[in-house]
């Protein structure tokens, strides 16, 4: 399923676009959900980083689709951005958000399926897997495989990515649910690990990135069959 979202303000616009979609989705046997919001600020402030693709007209009377754009950045750097204009020369400023690409109005479909065929090829190159990290003030959307591991830091819960640190109120049980079939496991009560990110082991500890964390005596065997089993050979 390719969960879609359209930010404009011109209604038969917006039913053209979702028209378009419907028929690429047709032709490619492709399972679509579209859901339309009739301004950029309607987008951001139910904004939930689910989506795979957002189409944003440039020009919307409450919230552009530039400051549209920057906003969804803030909680979600991997989701596809479009931009739909009848100027060119916004182009340029779709590199400050790192927009995919454009659509120049009016909509025509030969020019829509070229680019949606870019689009679903640079999407399937994506990872696959990502979970919704809820954060004080917002979600935010993560690669599982950016993931070095969740340690448990007094009643929150702390995410680390080699570029980040999330801060949260999870429990990691809960966390384990969230990424459970894609390679994690305790190196001991306080640790969950990404399996494929470990550097190396050395005695009760394990190397995760530029981090070293203890492997706690009761759950060695099990955490190093299990990192055994991911990586497809004993260390």
């Amino acid at each position: 399923m390719i969960h879609i979202a359209i930010a404009e303000d011109e209604r038969p616009c917006a039913e053209r676009l979702q028209e378009f979609i419907q028929r690429y989705a047709d032709e490619h046997r492709i399972e679509t959900s579209v859901t339309w919001f009739q301004d950029g600020l309607e987008l951001v402030e139910q904004y939930v980083p689910e989506w795979d693709i957002l189409f944003l007209d440039i020009q919307m009377a409450h919230m552009d689709g530039m400051e549209t754009a920057r906003r969804i950045r803030r909680q979600d750097p991997d989701v596809t951005l479009v931009f739909i204009t009848n100027l060119a020369r916004y182009a340029i400023q779709g590199y400050e958000v790192d927009a995919s690409d454009f659509i120049l109005k009016p909509l025509e479909y030969d020019r829509f399926r070229g680019r949606m065929d870019k689009l679903m090829s640079r999407l399937f190159r994506k990872p696959s897997a990502f979970v919704v990290l809820p954060l004080a003030e917002q979600k935010i959307r993560v690669a599982v495989e950016d993931i070095l591991y969740a340690e448990v830091v007094d009643h929150d819960l702390s995410v680390v990515t080699a570029k980040q640190h999330y801060l949260m109120r999870c429990t990691l049980q809960e966390m384990e649910r969230m990424v459970e079939g894609q390679g994690f496991s305790r190196c001991n009560r306080c640790y969950l690990v990404n399996l494929r990110r470990v550097t190396g082991v050395e005695k009760d500890a394990v190397r995760v990135g530029k981090y070293t964390l203890p492997i706690s005596r009761p759950r060695k065997k099990q955490f190093l069959r299990e990192l055994s089993d991911c990586l497809g050979a004993e260390l």
